[in-house]
C-alpha cells in the first residue's frame, strides 16, 4: 500500500461522513498536490499525503485544541505516521503565525517546520483550492476566507496578517512549477 493510499483512507475514515465539505476540500488540495509531481519528484507521495490528511485536525474526535493543524499532528503522530508527513501537516499554510495568535506556539513546536519547496507546495496546494474542491487564485482563496469568517474573527485576523508570506509560496511555487516545465 503506498503512503498517499494509506492517507486517503485515514482522512476519508475522519472527514467524508462528518465534515463532507471538508473532504470536499481535502480532495481538492490532493488533486492540486498530484499536479505537482514533476515538481515534487520523489517526495509526490508525501506531498499528496501531506495533502488529503492536512485537515484530518478539524475531525471532531481528533479536535482537542480547536487548532486544525496541531490537533491533526497530534492525531498523526499518536497512530505512528512517518514523521515528515505530521511536520508538514503541523505547519501547513502558515500555522506558526494562528499558532502565536491561540498562544499555542509551545505546543507546534514541537514539530518542525521544514522551510523547504515541499513545504511550500502544500501551502500552495491548499490555498489555491476551495473550500469545495475547486482551483482558485490565491488572493481569491484569501478573500473568500475573510468574507467566511467575518471582520472580527481570529481566523480573518490571521489570514490578513499571514498574506504577503502566503502569497510569497503562491509565487515561489509557481517559478518553480515554470523551471520544471522550461525543463
Amino acid at each position: 500500500m503506498t503512503l498517499f493510499a494509506w492517507a486517503y483512507g485515514v482522512a476519508e475514515h475522519k472527514l467524508a461522513s462528518v465534515l463532507p465539505r471538508r473532504w470536499e476540500h481535502v480532495q481538492g488540495v490532493a488533486r492540486q498536490a498530484r499536479s505537482l509531481q514533476p515538481m515534487a519528484g520523489s517526495d509526490a507521495d508525501l506531498l499528496e499525503s501531506a495533502a488529503i490528511l492536512h485537515d484530518v485536525g478539524y475531525a471532531p474526535d481528533i479536535a482537542h485544541t480547536g487548532f486544525h493543524p496541531l490537533d491533526g499532528a497530534n492525531f498523526l503522530h499518536l497512530i505512528d505516521a512517518p514523521a515528515r508527513l505530521v511536520h508538514l501537516v503541523a505547519h501547513h499554510s502558515y500555522a506558526a503565525l494562528e499558532a502565536d495568535l491561540r498562544e499555542l506556539s509551545a505546543e507546534l513546536s514541537e514539530f518542525e517546520d521544514e522551510r523547504g519547496s515541499l513545504r511550500d507546495a502544500l501551502w500552495y496546494c491548499d490555498l489555491t483550492t476551495t473550500p469545495d474542491g475547486e482551483v482558485i487564485d490565491a488572493r481569491d482563496r484569501i478573500a473568500e476566507i475573510q468574507q467566511r469568517y467575518g471582520p472580527d474573527h481570529l481566523v480573518t485576523r490571521f489570514i490578513t496578517q499571514a498574506s504577503p508570506e502566503l502569497l510569497a509560496v503562491v509565487d515561489r511555487t509557481e517559478r518553480r512549477l515554470s523551471a520544471v516545465a522550461a525543463g
